[in-house]
């Protein structure tokens, strides 16, 4: 119903169920009286939402004419759409600066000086020199191995087909071992410049931090 004043039309109207695109389909209504101007530049007041002015904001007024509330356009389906997209990406960004809060308060605590940053990336570091350097000796072991095997091989060099099974397979086996060494090593010296970039990326992040705690 429409008004044009204040008075008796005052009355305590439910919630209505939300619109999903149209405010012909029962948009949420609040007790007030609404007043907007509409694209015509008329001021328009009426006890629910006013169809007019669907597409800007309304006032919800008190009986004292004070504003209550403010009703914003209604959206249509895209436009719905994009603003809960958006609110997505806001929420996931919201979550994403907490989650590197998180991660930087626990830097800071593991790592309260670069001292102790360095101690942890020598031992990191030492721990994949040792394990390189025990598949190196099985390298030299197996190579002092090949020069045996090869030794007796060298009597059947003209036609390897002859030599034993047991040489044979030795000879297999040496061959696998050596390259299963070698890719070994190969895995555990990438594995040490993984660590070294985390660790140069970690100092860089903790100088900011280091540098913000101290002032």
């Amino acid at each position: 119903m429409r008004i044009n004043g204040w008075g008796p039309l005052w009355v305590l109207l439910a919630v209505a169920s939300a619109s999903s695109t149209a405010w012909a389909q029962n948009p949420p209504v609040i007790a007030g009286i609404y007043t907007c101007v509409d694209a015509k530049g008329r001021k328009l007041t009426a006890d629910r939402p006013i169809p007019e002015c669907s597409d800007r904001e309304q006032q919800v007024l008190n009986p004292s004419g004070t504003v209550k509330t403010k009703v914003g356009p209604t959206l249509t389906t895209l436009e719905r759409a994009a603003l809960e997209q958006k609110a997505k990406k806001e929420a996931q960004e919201q979550g994403r600066l907490g989650d590197e809060k998180r991660r930087d308060r626990a830097l800071r605590i593991r790592y309260p000086n670069k001292g102790v940053h360095d101690q942890e990336r020598a031992e990191a570091l030492s721990q994949i020199a040792a394990v390189v350097k025990a598949a190196s000796t099985r390298m030299d072991e197996l190579g002092r191995q090949r020069v045996l095997i090869d030794a007796e091989m060298e009597f059947y060099k003209r036609d390897p087909s002859k030599a034993p099974a047991y040489l044979r397979r030795q000879l297999e086996e040496n061959i696998q071992s050596h390259g299963v060494q070698k890719r070994f090593i190969a895995e555990q010296e990438a594995e040490a410049q993984r660590v070294t970039a985390r660790f140069d990326d970690e100092l860089a992040r903790l100088r900011q931090l280091w540098t913000t705690v101290s002032k």
